[in-house]
């Protein structure tokens, strides 16, 4: 067939296809091009490849008699120490060099150092961008504190513990400036720091305090009964008040009659006015100091049991706050750009932590009194728009709760989530970013306490809470002895597996952090079926490096750890 026959033959085809279209035929090829034009326009790879998600931790090639296999992230591979510290560089070291594991002493340092902002492959000259920090009064109030202040005080306060004899210093205080500031005081100052939970009875405070053997307290007039603690605990020797702005006219260094003078009264605001302008503003030099002392933390266990006391030392803090900076991903990671919002009780090992951790980044904090006494996250965020929070599984649920109502009152409503959850848990692709109650939230963080009574957070929950959001959900497992988390899920896991049973929930690996294996519990053994018994946790993060959680779970498929 020569080529003038092939033309020829082509043009009929042609003319012979546009003889016979029509408006159906239009109408079909418009919609054809229309779907593809939108998957080719539309269609994102997903978050993370789905083989990391299929397999999230590996067991050891031997396990003990009654015992399980020993899990570790994959991030931490059995052949490698678990990650124990921040690598915290000296001025002037190579970039590629090994740094220090650090302490707390450590977080603040970075905290006013800053950090320099990349741009384009190469740092910005001039100063290093800070966080700040922010207390949080009424629905629409916000007071930034200068860190220069804030080292003064944190100087100031720890000298005049010191001097006075104090050892043990308890806090009593809602999240505030003086709780962090008074931690730091007694790391740079080796004074043992003992974190009390806030708002609690006053026989329970004075057991606290017996308990922890405080000879000083740092505390809020209004919440501490002073005249019965030195009644009943003869062992308080220094009190610290720190009064609000409206209470300074009044007279707080009077000692209840009876106590003889043997308690030393005085306030915050004093200590630091009283104090000559140029005092306390550098730390304390690095060199020559001894390691800080051990915090004290009262882990609060079901209704009606008695706290368990536990105390960290700054090794264990420091091991759980890099496996919290470890969990996220380099792109996703923590900023000069965030705003952090702990809206728990910073007595919460787990809130500490995470908010230590967004200091050591760089990030700002907002500290508002009112979060640790109520589970309701509009309220602890109110006044602020943060990028990442802290939340309780309580202050969750009743978020979707409230959500969920309001979607369901609208079909079209309905519809959208209903693609919008398809998207995030068929396609592995968080949604666009929502603007939730004007906040521009990217990251929650929260936890479930292990023994504790927390109410329980189901897949689906935290799929519906991602969506109502648009902020990814790291939802994480934590116990008594254990600083920070002992499991988490990871940061782009949206899953919803399929067969979970009605409220089941599951929560991830291990972190860098720890490694955990589980010790045969009545029913639950460890087998060829599978691993499952109490929950054991080892790592560089846990009091005592080994802790039983007192708990049944059991390892899935996935790599990931659930209740039995």
């Amino acid at each position: 067939m020569d080529v003038s026959t092939l033309l020829v033959r082509l043009d009929e085809s042609v003319t012979g296809l546009f003889s016979q279209w029509n408006l159906w035929t239009s109408l079909i090829v418009t919609v054809f091009a229309g779907v593809l034009a939108h998957y080719v326009f539309t269609h994102q790879d997903p978050d993370t490849h789905p083989f990391l998600l299929a397999r999230q931790a590996e067991g050891s090639l031997v396990r003990q008699s009654g015992e399980s296999p020993v899990f570790r992230s994959r991030s931490a591979p059995h052949s490698m120490p678990l990650n124990s510290g921040l690598n915290v560089k000296e001025p002037g070291a190579n970039k590629w060099s090994r740094g220090r594991d650090g302490d707390v002493r450590d977080i603040w340092r970075q905290a006013i150092a800053g950090v320099q902002q990349e741009d384009g492959g190469a740092a910005t000259k001039g100063a290093a961008a800070r966080g700040r920090i922010l207390t949080v009064r009424g629905a629409d109030k916000a007071i930034e504190h200068s860190l220069d202040d804030i080292t003064r005080q944190i100087n100031l306060i720890g000298t005049h513990i010191a001097d006075q004899g104090g050892h043990r210093v308890a806090i009593y205080l809602p999240n505030s400036i003086e709780l962090i500031a008074t931690l730091f005081a007694c790391a740079f100052y080796n004074l043992t720091a003992v974190i009390l939970p806030f708002d609690q009875p006053d026989d329970a405070v004075i057991s606290m305090l017996r308990r922890s053997a405080a000879d000083t307290v740092v505390t809020a007039p209004g919440s501490f009964p002073f005249d019965l603690v030195v009644k009943s605990y003869p062992a308080l020797r220094q009190l610290i008040w720190v009064v609000d702005e409206g209470s300074k006219h009044m007279d707080w260094n009077e000692v209840p009659q009876g106590a003889g003078g043997s308690v030393n009264v005085s306030t915050w605001q004093d200590i630091v006015s009283d104090s000559p302008a140029d005092a306390g503003k550098d730390l304390p030099p690095l060199e020559g100091q001894k390691p800080p002392s051990d915090v004290t933390i009262f882990w609060k266990p079901k209704k009606g049991q008695q706290e368990e006391v536990v105390r960290f030392t700054s090794a264990n803090l420091i091991a759980g706050i890099a496996g919290q900076l470890a969990a996220i991903p380099t792109s996703q990671r923590i900023g000069p750009a965030d705003l952090f919002v702990p809206a728990d009780s910073l007595a919460n090992t787990h809130t500490l932590l995470l908010t230590l951790a967004a200091l050591f980044s760089n990030a700002s904090v907002a500290f508002n009194s009112v979060a640790s006494q109520a589970d309701d996250l509009a309220v602890a965020i109110r006044g602020v728009s943060p990028t990442i929070v802290a939340a309780t599984p309580a202050a969750l649920l009743k978020t979707h709760q409230e959500e969920s109502a309001r979607v369901n009152a609208s079909p079209i409503s309905r519809v959208l989530h209903h693609l919008r959850v398809r998207k995030l848990t068929g396609s592995g692709v968080m949604p666009p970013p929502a603007t939730w109650m004007g906040n521009k939230l990217r990251l929650i963080l929260t936890a479930e306490r292990a023994g504790a009574g927390t109410p329980p957070l189901s897949a689906a929950v935290l799929t519906d809470l991602r969506v109502f959001t648009g902020a990814r959900i790291v939802y994480a497992l934590t116990a008594a002895k254990v600083a920070g988390a002992a499991t988490q899920t990871g940061f782009y896991d949206y899953r919803v597996p399929a067969g979970e049973p009605e409220g089941g929930c599951f929560f991830g690996p291990p972190t860098t952090s720890t490694e955990i294996l589980f010790k045969d519990m009545g029913e639950w053994k460890s087998g060829d079926d599978g691993s499952r018994g109490e929950i054991v946790v080892r790592g560089p993060c846990v009091a005592g490096e080994e802790a039983g959680l007192g708990v049944a779970g059991q390892l899935r498929d996935d790599g990931t750890v659930a209740y039995v």
